[in-house]
């Protein structure tokens, strides 16, 4: 059973920066693609960050690039995103998410698994 839990959120002003890291469980962490996704109060949810199996390849939505580093230490099974020059805007419920299918270099987004999200929020 794959579990994936998402830890480092918290309130901070704009300008400022956090970390979240997800911790994942129950199969082979560095056989899949993962991804960061973010959820806003009352908007739908939306990709934000991605990284391949390897971790050779990164993708970003654009409201992000350049703010943000998405990165995974397989021997940790862990996955982060680092984010800075945070803005009110990025405040929303951030959600890991792992690919279901393994040698992916993006995730496919209807076919994940989710963790439980943790909130972000960003005061002006």
């Amino acid at each position: 059973q794959v579990q994936l839990i998402e830890s480092g959120g918290g309130l901070v002003q704009a300008g400022g920066s956090l970390r979240l890291s997800c911790a994942a469980s129950g199969r082979t962490f560095s056989d899949y693609a993962m991804a960061w996704f973010r959820q806003a109060s009352g908007k739908e949810r939306e990709f934000v960050a991605g990284i391949s199996w390897r971790g050779r390849n990164t993708y970003y939505a654009d409201s992000v690039k350049g703010r943000f580093t998405i990165s995974r230490d397989n021997a940790k099974n862990t996955l982060y995103v680092q984010m800075n020059s945070l803005k009110p805007e990025d405040t929303a419920v951030y959600y890991c998410a792992a690919d279901r299918t393994p040698y992916r270099s993006v995730v496919a987004s209807s076919s994940l698994y989710w963790g439980q999200g943790t909130q972000v929020t960003v005061s002006s």
